[in-house]
């Protein structure tokens, strides 16, 4: 039987594969679970639930909070607010679990539910295998007084901004800023931040009507904001995800500037105020080489994870890190979140501003961007690749050729029969080559055992 959490909790086609029933279930044995601590030591258990713009997120919401209730935990409904904001209030108010209902980058028709434990943090694999054995057993069902009550958080969203103002030590003056909210859970908090915080804003993409959420917005589609910074002579834009965990900005002259840049950037302003913990950064496999040889040239030793933002965060909590992300825009500042945090990363990166001077175009410069090409090779037999001699032969060849020029990157798919295929170089036409060299020779020896 399939697990049913994957990487970032519950996630499908709402009223299809998310339905009231699964929420419903869900909810009465996230209560179980989560709520266990505070009944033994004889309190009701509190939850904090909120989700993103969508639809579907009100049905949803409302079967969560009916499971919880039902169970006997008082729920703190926080309305349309980012995940970060759900993670930080759970450790605000001191509340024994939280639920976020999103699907974050994904179209409207999609939904989720992620857990959030105690303090904010994300819900650990065993932690979420038993919320899915308590499915299977009968829910607690509370009666009379125990009955959990569902209160509306008047002040989530005053308590958050609060919170990101107080991260920061220089103001935004001066800074034009156009933020992208995806149509989604910033479009409220987003622009009230950075206005507080002194900078002068633009809004696109802050008029969710429950299925324009991502919808040619946001950072999964930059090419609006890149229009807008450009045409408006704007210092930089920022682009949030539909649930706001990710950040990804445009520079003056509408260049991308990506997950790695921005934690070059904010690594290196780290180090030099001495608040980067060990010199250390996390990273992901997939960063570009371009960081690692910044990080290099500034004396920063660079910790690489499996891909997703969970092994950042484990990585960072096994060695008492304050600094992690993805190329994708998941970057975690563990001084002031448990999660990505898409506008306290923004607020930061236009700090780094503010504090110097310098344009983010200038910012960026710390690190070279390598030409980075990915093929997916797909019907192939993901599990032979380990045991391929000649692909592996193949591979250390490249490797040596490229030299500290460039890197390669073989990665078979958790779920499909896709084996991804990354080639890094200095330049595009060399990246390109390698890169369709060999996936046609993973299709070639491994194409034929998937047919058997």
């Amino acid at each position: 039987m399939s697990r049913l959490f994957g990487t970032d909790g519950v996630r499908g086609l709402a009223g299809a594969d998310i339905t009231a029933e699964l929420a419903l279930s869900l909810a009465q044995a996230s209560a179980a679970v989560l709520g266990r601590a505070a009944r033994l030591e004889g309190r009701r258990p509190v939850a904090v639930v909120a989700r993103d713009p969508r639809v579907s997120g009100e049905f949803i919401v409302a079967a969560v909070s009916a499971g919880l209730a039902s169970s006997g935990v008082d729920v703190l409904d926080a309305g349309v607010i980012p995940t970060p904001a759900a993670a930080f209030l759970v450790g605000d108010v001191d509340a024994d679990f939280g639920v976020m209902i999103s699907a974050s980058h994904n179209p409207a028709p999609d939904n989720g539910i992620k857990f959030l434990a105690r303090g904010g943090l994300k819900l650990r694999d065993a932690a979420e295998d038993d919320i899915e054995r308590a499915m299977a057993e009968q829910p607690l069902r509370a009666v009379g007084g125990e009955v959990g009550r569902i209160r509306r958080f008047a002040d989530a969203e005053d308590r958050y901004v609060l919170h990101l103002l107080g991260t920061l030590d220089v103001r935004l003056d001066g800074l034009h800023v156009v933020l992208d909210c995806a149509n989604g859970a910033a479009s409220g908090v987003s622009p009230d931040a950075f206005v507080d915080a002194g900078a002068t804003v633009t809004v696109i993409g802050a008029e969710p009507d429950g299925m324009n959420i991502n919808r040619d917005v946001g950072s999964t589609h930059l090419e609006l904001l890149q229009e807008r910074v450009v045409a408006l002579g704007a210092d930089l834009g920022i682009a949030h995800d539909g649930d706001a965990d990710r950040c990804l900005a445009v520079d003056a002259e509408g260049r991308v500037v990506d997950g790695d840049q921005i934690l070059a950037i904010l690594a290196v302003a780290a180090k030099g105020r001495g608040e980067l913990v060990d010199d250390t950064l996390v990273a992901t496999v997939m960063s570009n080489l371009g960081l690692r040889l910044a990080m290099d040239e500034h004396g920063i030793e660079l910790v690489q994870t499996a891909v997703g933002d969970r092994y950042v965060l484990e990585a960072l909590d096994a060695y008492g890190l304050t600094l992690g992300g993805e190329q994708s825009g998941h970057v975690i500042l563990t001084r002031h979140a448990t999660t990505g945090d898409g506008i306290l990363t923004g607020m930061h990166i236009a700090q780094e501003m503010a504090r110097t001077g310098r344009s983010l175009a200038e910012l960026a410069s710390v690190m070279q961007v390598f030409p980075q090409v990915l093929v997916n090779v797909s019907g192939v037999d993901r599990l032979a690749l380990s045991g391929d001699d000649v692909i592996h032969a193949e591979v250390a060849r490249i490797e040596a050729e490229l030299g500290d020029a460039g890197r390669v990157l073989l990665r078979p798919s958790g779920t499909e029969k896709i084996i991804r295929v990354m080639v890094e170089a200095r330049e595009q036409h060399t990246a390109d080559r390698v890169a369709h060299e060999l996936a046609q020779l993973v299709r070639d020896r491994l194409g034929m055992a998937s047919e058997g």
